[in-house]
């Protein structure tokens, strides 16, 4: 097939779920040699349609063509050898073996002998390595990759199938800025090459940079496949929500009262070096730097996730001991930690016992856990913060990106915590529902709360944030008022 040829052509998929269409009569097409952007809000489809061409689902109705001829996939095995491969945002590695082993996982490459070919298996894995321009040697065991390099692997192992399409789903979600410009140079030597890249992405500016053509999903639906080139981020954002988003950074104003939370003197050996920070009630205090600057380090230590080795905190003027989670929670401080599904919730557990399981106190009854209490407790929450789900006993992993950040948030308001430490709130959320997480966090603020917000993102932390502490080399680098943000003043103290 030529480039600019139909490699891909869906037509009316449908998947129905018991009581939920997941996907209805969804029809575009893909063309060789493109990056194709495909967008839409969590929930919107992304995931059912992406399961549905590799073959995890099978579609209720309609199909799809691949490279002009009408295909059926049973197995993601079979959509590989087909030349169909996913880059998943959560990286299907074995983290003990090595680039080469990880590339030919179950398919070794073996001499007549039936022996395994390791020179052989090794030459191969390198070569594709060294196509894409990266430096690695693949004897290197994984485990000691970062996750660019990772993806890099799980890209290498969908060429080793010669792959002529590969999705790639949120594979920025956790690189830092310069290993995003190392996967475009990648994503733009695949494309050279003719490969054709579906790239899912919630970062509209990803979007205008790499991508030719976008196709928006809305509620299982396709609304629109356009050019980049005759969109702009306002209306593809109408187009993903349904309406008009307005200010995507919905500011409240707050009043800002007395201080809340003061940290002076926060150590950490060969981490964090004599943190002196303040936030003050009604104010939403951005931390602001690059990855491993020491800002998710800050709030753990403030809330003794991990030990610090000096530092004196102070709440409402008064000097607290802290030496461990527990108490941290009695001193009414809370963490929204950056890996939500890792660290906190207990994906199997129900919205329910999510809510309650930091405020256990208030739903027991004579030292047995109350069913009632704890459901009411859940729906109270439930409504308060909109969570969309069916029901309190819906498992919390079945819900969206953001839905399941907003049952953090219920898990620290039950327990009525004061200071709340938001790492990476909005990180793989689509755009509405982060809208919706920051009005929730100016309505913290207006409420007399003290919010500290680490966001690797600078439009967020200008366009939500009061007052902004910068950090490099686990250090506070600078103080900005709201009045002077700007990009170029936050990276100024990031780097110089």
């Amino acid at each position: 097939m030529a480039a600019g040829e139909v490699i891909l052509d869906i037509r009316g998929l449908t998947k129905e779920f018991p009581g939920v269409r997941a996907l209805s009569d969804v029809s575009f097409q893909v063309r060789r040699g493109s990056v194709h952007a495909l967008i839409g809000e969590n929930g919107a489809g992304k995931s059912t349609l992406i399961k549905i061409l590799t073959g995890s689902y099978t579609a209720t109705s309609g199909g799809f063509a691949f490279k002009g001829r009408d295909v059926h996939i049973r197995t993601p095995l079979e959509a590989q050898r087909l030349g169909l491969s996913v880059v998943h945002q959560e990286l299907k590695l074995v983290e003990t073996l090595t680039i080469a082993e990880n590339i030919f996982l179950g398919r070794p490459q073996t001499t007549k002998a039936g022996l395994v070919a390791w020179g052989a298996m090794r030459r191969e894995a390198q070569r594709l390595i060294d196509e894409l321009g990266i430096s690695l040697d693949v004897s290197t065991i994984v485990a000691k990759l970062s996750v660019a390099q990772k993806q890099i692997v799980e890209i290498c192992k969908a060429l080793s199938f010669d792959a002529e399409l590969i999705i790639m789903d949120e594979p920025s979600a956790t690189l830092t800025e310069k290993e995003l410009d190392s996967l475009f140079r990648i994503v733009e030597n695949l494309r050279s090459r003719g490969i054709t890249i579906v790239y899912i992405s919630h970062r509209m500016e990803e979007i205008f940079k790499i991508a030719d053509t976008v196709t928006v999903l809305r509620d299982g639906m396709h609304i629109r496949t356009l050019p980049v080139a005759e969109v702009d981020r306002p209306m593809l954002i109408s187009l993903m929500v349904g309406r008009k988003l307005g200010d995507e950074y919905p500011k409240l104003e707050a009043r800002i009262g007395e201080v809340a939370l003061e940290v002076r003197g926060l150590s950490r050996p060969g981490v964090l070096h004599d943190i002196n920070l303040y936030v003050r009630h009604g104010e939403i205090l951005g931390l602001a730097g690059l990855v491993g600057a020491g800002r998710t380090e800050t709030a753990r230590a403030i809330f003794a996730a991990d030990k610090r080795s000096a530092g004196q905190i102070f709440i409402d003027g008064r000097e607290v001991q802290i030496h461990s989670v527990r108490d941290a929670i009695r001193s009414k401080i809370a963490l929204v930690p950056e890996d939500r599904k890792q660290q906190g919730l207990i994906l199997k557990m129900s919205v329910k016992h999510n809510t309650s399981i930091v405020n256990l106190d208030n739903v027991c009854r004579h030292g047995l856990l109350s069913e009632r209490k704890e459901r009411e407790l859940a729906r109270a929450y439930i409504e308060k913060l909109s969570t969309a789900t069916p029901t309190e006993e819906k498992e919390v992993r079945l819900l969206s990106g953001g839905n399941q950040q907003k049952v953090v948030l219920a898990k620290w308001l039950a327990v009525d915590s004061d200071i709340i430490l938001f790492d990476e709130p909005t990180r793989g959320i689509d755009v509405g529902a982060k809208a919706e997480i920051y009005k929730l966090m100016c309505q913290l603020a207006q409420a007399g709360k003290a919010i500290i917000m680490i966001s690797s993102d600078l439009p967020e932390l200008m366009g939500i944030c009061d007052r902004t502490y910068v950090m490099r080399d686990g250090c506070i680098s600078g103080e900005l008022p709201r009045s002077a943000f700007t990009q170029e003043a936050i990276l100024d103290l990031a780097v110089s």
